[in-house]
């Protein structure tokens, strides 16, 4: 059991309320997950200046001063923002070229997020005192979503907390159990893809990032999904041009989707969205099986 929320924001005034609303998503999910949490948000100036790209990593017991010395003495521009167990580091060069300067810099670090629009932030501890230790409350932008996790398949860290995010721009959270996670991990790894933990909800995410590499919108990516994955889910995957949600094909895992001309939200409970705005108004529906909902920016 795990508790997903998310909220893609259609309308611009609501966009410096993001962190605020996306906090109170996240608190009201707390029990699903009490053991870590994570939450990927689009279109922060702290975390993602406009023209710059952005890393999100896990230095273990570097502390951000190491880190920085580290990361300015390849990248002198670049700056580091503490966010507790994650450190985002951005400057005003490509994300490829960012993320590779970070890992040659702190070696054995874990490179968590990657691109133009996204910070993730991961850490282990109640989702209600990571929220505040991330500084979520003050986050704006246009786009987030969050995770709080009760692990079932592996070791509880940092590295191992959603959202996984292993291309640019791209997240993936998970509520559920992938059965045939190993042999599409050993798929995946014949194709050259590097895994960063043994979670199968990363299975899901390198999948989902190989067919949109492939050239396959979310939604096409996510069908494929559907056909090769064994096992119960529900996901919500997030790029910088769209938001999407899908479950098994017997909707095991709980979801339900709210939508108003202000902004679309997903969460695994209704309680996470009774206090967004408008609410009272929103279209709200449980999402079918194996059927794609998909909204573009």
């Amino acid at each position: 059991m795990c508790g997903i929320v998310g909220l893609h924001l259609r309308e611009p005034s609501l966009y410096p309320r993001l962190g605020e609303l996306l906090t109170g998503m996240l608190c009201q999910v707390t029990e699903r997950g009490p053991d870590s949490a994570g939450v990927a948000v689009y279109g922060d100036p702290r975390w993602s200046p406009p023209g710059e790209a952005s890393v999100s990593l896990l230095a273990g017991a570097r502390t951000a001063d190491d880190v920085a010395g580290a990361v300015r003495a390849l990248l002198p521009e670049a700056e580091i923002v503490d966010a507790g167990q994650t450190l985002v580091v951005h400057a005003a060069t490509d994300p490829g070229a960012l993320a590779a300067a970070v890992r040659d810099a702190v070696p054995g670090a874990v490179v968590i997020g990657v691109g133009e629009e996204v910070a993730v932030l991961k850490g282990v501890g109640h989702p209600q005192s990571l929220a505040a230790e991330f500084g979520l409350p003050a986050a704006q932008g246009w786009q987030g979503v969050a995770h709080t996790r009760m692990a079932t398949e592996s070791a509880v860290t940092p590295a191992h907390c959603h959202p996984f995010s292993v291309g640019t721009d791209q997240c993936l959270v998970h509520n559920g159990s992938f059965a045939n996670h190993a042999t599409i991990r050993r798929e995946l790894r014949a194709a050259g893809a590097v895994f960063d933990s043994d979670n199968d909800s990363e299975v899901g995410a390198r999948f989902i990032a190989a067919q949109l590499a492939a050239g396959y919108d979310v939604e096409k990516s996510l069908k494929l999904l559907c056909e090769r994955f064994d096992g119960f889910y529900t996901l919500l995957v997030s790029t910088r041009d769209s938001f999407a949600v899908v479950r098994d094909a017997i909707a095991c895992k709980p979801a339900v989707v709210a939508e108003t001309p202000q902004w679309v939200a997903m969460a695994s409970e209704y309680r996470a969205l009774a206090g967004l705005p408008g609410v009272e108004s929103a279209r709200i529906f449980e999402p079918e099986p194996e059927e794609v909902y998909a909204w573009q920016r």
